[in-house]
């Protein structure tokens, strides 16, 4: 059994049901602010999930390496591991507003410190991935395939607001296994420039001096210490994390963040979320699924916005024949201009307008492509894969955004 915190207060409990499903019934005493989900109201009855967690407590629990990392670390120990296992180890150091902890503790959130310099000037030694992994593995309740951890410098630059006492996780730093993933910090380095530069929110983002780490300031995180609620849409779409890749853009993502933005914030935000599935497809990311998307709150019963952007990587320097992650008008494949001018009236703009929007996004990714190769001479290593980088941005550009020679032909010269 594991006891549940929203924003400091219990909230309720969460428990095994059956062979395979969970329970999660809210505290006596839970007052409405303290509901965990904003699908999940405070109530009498409990919630029930046939298979695994439900999916708000399933949002941040990390996959792949890992995943399987702590599996072997703690499965000798517990005997079976599962994902209320899992969440038991991580559960005090999460990405959003919830906290976990045992049934008679309150939740500690003590995450060693880490200088972030030291981590930015850290050069290609091998010793860095291997490091963080040990230090900060049973603090990183975040989502995601790709090694990544949650470390705290509050006395960083960017951390220079946090009382010298908060001892939370400020920063998330992305790292890459060269056997499957090689250059994958820089990779999302420049996509995540091609977004900023397409007019879209991009939290603080820094690449280490070796390549070896991205550093990502924490956009769920207050001046004043407090948490941000953050829902992802496999919860958002009541989906647990193994249907991520189930749905569509229009339906899945589109339609359900209208639903809960409400008509006012939906006519503001939707055309941004537009713009970044147009981002997605023309710089080839074949992984924009379910949990590459989320809403944040600062109150689970007020108003929700679009979180800025992050996991945006071109998945297809490392799979040529990659596609889409979601399906959009029932295909997978890479859209055309039509098929995504047409996902855009989605939000309420017309044709024209939508078509802009695409042509300033590919003027963001065709103006990045020139630093992107550039940084080859900076680093030879990402020189190996810089290029087919470079032809899947080109393909984004051509036949997705059916964008000008000129324009092509410009940024690869310059």
């Amino acid at each position: 059994m594991i006891r549940v915190w929203s924003d400091g207060e219990l909230s309720g409990r969460l428990v095994r049901r059956g062979d395979r499903g969970s329970s999660f019934s809210y505290d006596p005493e839970a007052s409405h602010d303290s509901a965990v989900s904003v699908s999940m109201p405070v109530r009498l009855p409990s919630w029930e999930w046939q298979t695994g967690l439900l999916p708000i407590f399933e949002q941040n629990l990390p996959e792949g390496y890992l995943r399987d990392r702590i599996s072997r670390q703690f499965s000798k120990a517990l005997g079976k591991f599962d994902d209320l296992d899992l969440l038991s180890v991580i559960g005090r150091t999460q990405m959003g507003r919830l906290r976990y902890s045992g049934d008679k503790d309150k939740p500690s959130e003590d995450v060693p410190f880490q200088s972030i310099d030291e981590i930015l000037k850290s050069r290609r030694d091998g010793q860095l991935f291997d490091y963080l992994l040990e230090k900060f593995t049973s603090y990183s309740g975040i989502s995601g395939v790709q090694p990544k951890v949650l470390i705290r410098d509050n006395m960083s630059d960017a951390g220079t607001w946090l009382s010298p006492s908060f001892r939370g996780a400020t920063h998330i730093v992305k790292l890459w296994d060269p056997k499957e993933y090689p250059e994958l910090a820089a990779n999302e380095f420049f996509c995540l420039m091609a977004a900023a530069r397409a007019g879209l929110e991009v939290p603080r983002h820094r690449l280490s001096e070796g390549g070896e780490a991205l550093v990502i300031d924490r956009f769920d995180l207050k001046e004043d210490g407090q948490y941000i609620g953050m829902e992802d849409f496999c919860v958002l779409n009541g989906r647990n994390t193994n249907r991520k890749y189930d749905g569509s853009y229009e339906t899945a993502i589109m339609k359900r963040a209208a639903d809960f933005l409400g008509l006012e914030q939906w006519s503001k935000q939707g055309p941004d979320l537009f713009r970044l599935i147009v981002l997605n497809c023309l710089v080839r990311n074949g992984d924009a699924h379910l949990k590459n998307f989320a809403l944040l709150y600062d109150d689970v019963n007020g108003d929700l916005r679009l979180a800025p952007v992050y996991d945006v990587v071109t998945t297809a320097a490392y799979l040529p024949k990659d596609q889409m992650a979601l399906v959009l008008d029932g295909s997978s494949k890479w859209p055309d201009r039509a098929r995504l001018i047409k996902l855009g009236q989605r939000t309420g703009l017309n044709a024209r307008r939508t078509g802009e929007m695409i042509d300033q996004v590919a003027e963001a990714v065709a103006s990045t492509r020139t630093e992107l190769a550039a940084y080859q001479h900076v680093s030879p290593a990402f020189s190996q894969i810089a290029p087919k980088i470079i032809s899947a941005w080109e393909d984004g550009l051509k036949n997705t955004a059916l964008a000008s020679d000129r324009l092509i032909s410009h940024s690869a010269t310059t």
